[in-house]
């Protein structure tokens, strides 16, 4: 089987969860005999190799601007995979949904992969927002198979929409298990800090993290790894915190560094409000985290209601609140930091997440798949 992937920044190019998504995936179909073609992001690859790890990579120009950027690279990539011979072209994100008129006119075979309630987040608003759900809607008509990756977000489809789709989740990036010197380098020491990990944006609600830490005059520190390649004033405000208690660290590349920085942690803070299943929390959960999560339909899902996680809600004040519960309660957070990896069991983890997918694929391919 023949497949193309489309919509993310490439691989091996690693910035949100789409990238992380694709190039787990990608490795895992490829072991398993599936021919992978990546369609990636031209202007982001200084070096161009045709193949890396047997994922064949083919490199596509977009207008580079920020609000055009990918979807222009998304629907070039489209055209030229329609005119390629794949089996399976496989679109990431829900915006790309009118792209698929186009696989429609050519009678190419489709899967997409909608992720989350794109129309709500607070960095689009007025045209970008109706764009985003309108977009949604156009993925539930003109793509074969929908797939959403929370049990929720497929009921949100189903209420809005009409359309069903197959859920399959997200697992968890690979642990590495060499150590680094990122503690001693950062002042850190095991379990004396809680953690943040994503992209600087209003989306995750940092700014209600970091008052909220700061209200609650916890003796441990705030480390906050990510950053934004657009930068912007929510970023700006966010770093004027950065002190000997709150500590932005910019983009980890080093992976053992990371790994290092989720399996020292005293807790892991999510703020993650309109995906899905949220990479970064099934990461956290994967190097055995508390996690101190947003109270989301998503988040209680990925957490199974509480049975490996707390919740807060979305102000400073119940941020502040949850710290001080988990400075005080010890016993607790080591309890949920001992059984965390067994919320990840069959539905997260990878060879599962595979074999669903190339079942879809399979199904779709021969046109006998039904949602």
């Amino acid at each position: 089987m023949n497949v193309a992937i489309i919509g993310s920044r490439g691989y091996p190019y690693v910035y949100s969860g789409y990238e992380t998504f694709v190039k787990e995936l990608s490795e895992r179909l490829v072991k398993k005999n599936v021919s992978v073609t990546v369609y990636c992001h031209k202007a982001l690859f200084k070096t161009k190799p045709k193949v890396v790890n047997g994922i064949n990579l083919k490199y596509i120009r977009g207008v580079n601007t920020k609000s055009l950027s990918q979807l222009s690279h998304s629907l070039i990539s489209i055209l030229s995979a329609c005119v390629s011979d794949y089996d399976i072209i496989f679109v990431v994100n829900a915006a790309n949904g009118p792209f698929g008129i186009l696989t429609k006119l050519f009678n190419k075979k489709t899967v997409i992969n909608v992720d989350g309630l794109e129309w709500l987040r607070p960095k689009w608003k007025g045209l970008g927002a109706n764009y985003y759900k309108f977009a949604a809607r156009m993925a539930t008509i003109f793509y074969d198979q929908i797939i959403n990756d929370a049990e929720e977000m497929r009921k949100i489809y189903l209420e809005l929409f009409g359309k069903d789709s197959k859920v399959i989740a997200y697992g968890p990036k690979e642990n590495i298990n060499s150590s680094s010197q990122i503690l001693d380098k950062l002042k850190l020491k095991k379990l004396d800090y809680y953690l943040i990990v994503g992209r600087l944006i209003p989306d995750n609600n940092w700014d209600i993290l970091v008052d909220g830490f700061k209200l609650s005059n916890s003796n441990k520190k705030l480390v906050i790894v990510g950053d934004n390649p657009f930068k912007n004033k929510f970023q700006d405000n966010l770093e004027k915190d950065n002190s000997n208690k709150i500590i932005f660290t910019g983009l980890i590349k080093d992976q053992s560094e990371l790994c290092d920085l989720f399996r020292n942690a005293y807790a892991y803070l999510h703020g993650h409000e309109y995906g899905g299943t949220n990479p970064t929390l099934i990461e956290s959960l994967s190097f055995g985290n508390a996690v101190l999560a947003l109270n989301t339909v998503f988040n209680k899902e990925v957490l199974q209601n509480g049975k490996y996680g707390l919740f807060f809600e979305k102000n400073r004040a119940s941020v502040k609140e949850m710290i001080q519960y988990a400075d005080s309660n010890k016993k607790e957070i080591l309890d949920l930091k001992n059984k965390s990896k067994n919320a990840l069991k069959n539905k997260y983890e990878w060879n599962y997440i595979v074999d669903q997918y190339i079942e879809v694929f399979e199904a779709v391919r021969v046109k006998n798949y039904a949602s």
